[in-house]
């Protein structure tokens, strides 16, 4: 890792990480990078300026959040964070977190979640020197405009955390990164994986051949090709996209039904595909993709998200992959992955731990986080790298 940037600048404040129990095995990740990092940085500097605490065995700031018997909660911090760069890790789709509730078991829902953040936020009480909130799924993000009388709860969410004394936040792949402009003058970043996308599947896909005459990049509907042309650039690859035609005059299960999916793109017969998109919920949409292209003819078919949702179980990705529709499907572990997910013989887990850790070291340091927006040199070398190795 370069890091010759961070040992020409003091941090804002010593760092503070307050993992929230929706994520606390990435934030002890993220921890082990950073505190690993700064004990090589802490070598190289000893006669140099040290910063008080710069070099922990970790970073974790022991924080928890009981409940009263009513099912209420509060934030307790167990340490001290006056003059810290805290920066807060939450994971609003973990389902697997439960509380009693009047002898029944609740799953923690994004909003109790996203309560959670609030009252660390409120515990944190202004003492510390500044709040980050790293949220890799944004709340409340699928609903970002309004098509109809509705809500527009991620513009609101974004404007609480900041009335709150927020200074950052960082999320991932948000599902339409333009919800920033309802916090103009706070810094946000929503936060690509293609680099790691890309690491992920030629690894765990040796023989894949990144030419337009045999791999092709898909988007699944019109909102996501603006992320499939990034895929197709950077591989340099043909992308195409489906469109879904619906039928307006019926409402089933609050959607109007689809009457087709329709392809724009050249020929995909005998090509290996990859279907990019920002997450997988019930998967609906990725299996009739699948199907459509298999039905023109395609080769080996990838499926890649950076949240996977799974919200209605695995049973259609089992059968998928036994059935030949799909070979691999990739997905991150900014949230929640289930046992059950992480055994699947088709399933690649892409690590974004590194990531996150860096984005943090780089921030606590006030340097400029754009190299690492832009993934563009990293995927070239890797590229290269991975050319000669085939070419040996």
């Amino acid at each position: 890792m370069d890091d010759s940037a961070l040992l020409k600048t003091i941090p804002v404040g010593p760092l503070g990480l307050i993992t929230t129990d929706s994520c606390s095995f990435l934030g002890e990740k993220v921890d082990a990078y950073i505190a690993m990092w700064r004990n090589e940085r802490k070598k190289k500097t000893a006669d140099q300026l040290s910063f008080l605490n710069y070099s922990r065995p970790s970073y974790i700031v022991d924080a928890s959040l009981p409940r009263f018997g009513s099912g209420e909660s509060k934030c307790v911090l167990e340490q001290s964070v006056r003059g810290q760069d805290v920066f807060i890790m939450v994971d609003v789709c973990n389902y697997s977190v439960t509380y009693p509730l009047w002898g029944n078991i609740n799953h923690k829902s994004p909003d109790d979640h996203y309560s959670d953040l609030k009252r660390i936020i409120m515990a944190v009480g202004g003492k510390a020197r500044r709040i980050n909130v790293i949220m890799p799924f944004l709340y409340e993000s699928r609903q970002d405009k309004r098509t109809k009388r509705e809500s527009l709860d991620c513009a609101m969410a974004l404007q609480e955390l900041v009335d709150m004394g927020v200074e950052n936040i960082i999320t991932f792949d948000a599902h339409d990164s333009r919800v920033q402009n309802a916090i103009p003058l706070k810094g946000f970043e929503s936060v690509p994986c293609t680099y790691q996308f890309i690491k992920a599947l030629f690894n765990s896909t040796p023989d894949l051949h990144p030419d337009p005459e045999h791999m092709m990049i898909i988007s699944p509907d019109e909102g996501g090709m603006n992320r499939a042309i990034n895929y197709s650039n950077h591989l340099n690859l043909d992308a195409g996209m489906f469109y879904k035609r619906r039928d307006y005059s019926k409402v089933v299960d609050g959607r109007n039904p689809i009457i087709a999916h329709e392809f724009l793109g050249s020929d995909v017969e005998g090509k290996d595909v990859l279907i990019i998109d920002d997450m997988i919920s019930s998967g609906d949409s990725m299996m009739d993709v699948s199907r459509e292209l298999k039905r023109r003819k395609a080769g080996r078919i990838f499926v890649a998200a950076t949240f996977g949702l799974f919200t209605n179980g695995l049973t259609r990705f089992d059968e998928a992959y036994q059935n030949g529709l799909i070979d691999k499907v990739l997905t991150t572990n900014l949230i929640y992955q289930t046992p059950e997910l992480l055994s699947r013989p088709y399933y690649v887990n892409v690590d974004v731990s590194k990531y996150i850790a860096l984005l943090i070291d780089h921030l606590n340091h006030n340097v400029s986080v754009q190299d690492l927006l832009n993934p563009s040199e990293r995927i070239h070398r890797f590229l290269q790298n991975r050319k000669i190795e085939n070419a040996q």
